[in-house]
């Protein structure tokens, strides 16, 4: 079974104000199997897909088929679709093993029956230890494993979570990507998954979709977004930490990560390096070293630590204060007021058109 988002359009008109175009012609198709993660800024339309799938949203135009279903004008309750919020949304008057059940009872599930499937789910879940407790006594962490259950139980065709991770601390937001990913292997539907962390974009997606002001960008494999961007929004919007990206030669923009990054000293001695070499931006370079290494030169402004790495600000020579940022070993991390030589291999770099910022090669 599948789902399928073809040309879904919706526009939220405001009295007095400019209509909000959420959706813009959105096509998307999930495999049965598949988990599929939307990222995105806010306001790129990520939530209001999801409502769409699940009903919540109806679409000015455009369709939605689950299976060889259209349900495009089908209620909620009529689609199949589990849908878990950001939010875990518990009843906070009932313990868990009600919050589960609640839906299967409002559907006159057998009981033994349902019992039974309570306490498989909970397992999965981690939470059969909890099925007595009242939701207050629980961390965040293991309330969205409640909601995950709660909707898991029915069994659904499609399942959609928006953003279950954003409240969750680091720890267990850690650990629930591994649940969540466990759930989807058992349940073999298609899974929609929304955040703002790329990481977990990175983590959790068999693909990934790009979205940004209502379009689909760019659906492929993590791999690939980060390897062949296709436009500069994509370049900016994915990956740990933004591409540098500045404009060179005949309408083109050059892109580099700043993981692909190498920082000598300007005198010449090794002053960092970053995991591969090899990124920048190839506006302003001072030439080509050997083996066609780009260089540009650039003075830190200032340094993040991040343990074993770290991230330098550059103000780059000879431009208008273009900046760069490169993410080195922290054992080599210049000073602020360093003047360093910022090189990278011409294979890391991104070519983009500058007036439409689509990908050259």
């Amino acid at each position: 079974m599948t789902l399928e988002v073809e040309s879904a359009r919706r526009v939220f008109r405001q009295r007095g104000r400019d209509d909000v175009v959420a959706l813009d012609g959105v096509d998307l198709e999930v495999a049965d199997d598949e988990l599929l993660v939307l990222v995105g800024r806010s306001g790129s339309g990520k939530t209001t897909l999801l409502r769409a799938v699940a009903g919540l949203e109806s679409l000015d135009s455009g369709r939605i088929r689950i299976g060889d279903e259209d349900v495009t004008s089908l209620p909620p309750r009529g689609r199949g679709v589990a849908l878990v919020f950001q939010e875990a949304a518990l009843f906070p008057h009932l313990r868990v093993r009600d919050n589960i059940e609640i839906g299967e009872r409002a559907r006159g599930a057998d009981r033994s029956t349902m019992t039974a499937r309570t306490r498989e789910v909970a397992e999965t879940l981690e939470v059969a230890h909890l099925l007595d407790r009242m939701p207050s006594a629980l961390s965040g962490g293991e309330r969205q494993r409640v909601a995950l259950a709660r909707a898991v139980i029915r069994s659904p065709r499609v399942l959609l979570l928006d953003e279950p991770l954003a409240a969750v601390d680091v720890e267990q937001r850690v650990r629930m990507r591994a649940v969540i990913r466990d759930v989807q292997r058992r349940l073999r539907v298609p899974t929609v998954h929304v955040t703002h962390d790329q990481g977990e974009a990175m983590a959790l997606g068999d693909r990934v979709a790009m979205v940004d002001r209502g379009r689909v960008l760019q659906c492929d494999t993590p791999e690939a977004l980060y390897a062949r961007p296709a436009d500069v929004a994509v370049a900016r919007g994915f990956g740990a930490l933004p591409m540098n990206l500045a404009p060179a030669r005949d309408g083109v923009v050059v892109g580099v990560r700043p993981e692909r990054l190498r920082l000598e000293a300007a005198d010449g001695a090794s002053g960092g390096s970053g995991a591969g070499g090899g990124s920048g931006d190839g506006s302003a370079a001072d030439g080509a070293g050997g083996d066609g290494v780009r260089m540009v030169t650039g003075s830190v402004v200032t340094t993040e630590p991040l343990g074993e790495e770290a991230l330098v600000h550059l103000t780059v020579v000879d431009t208008d204060r273009q900046t760069v940022v490169a993410r080195v070993p922290f054992t080599r991390v210049p000073r602020p007021g360093d003047h360093v030589r910022v090189r990278w291999r011409p294979e890391d770099e991104h070519r983009f058109d500058a007036g439409t910022g689509v990908r050259l090669d």
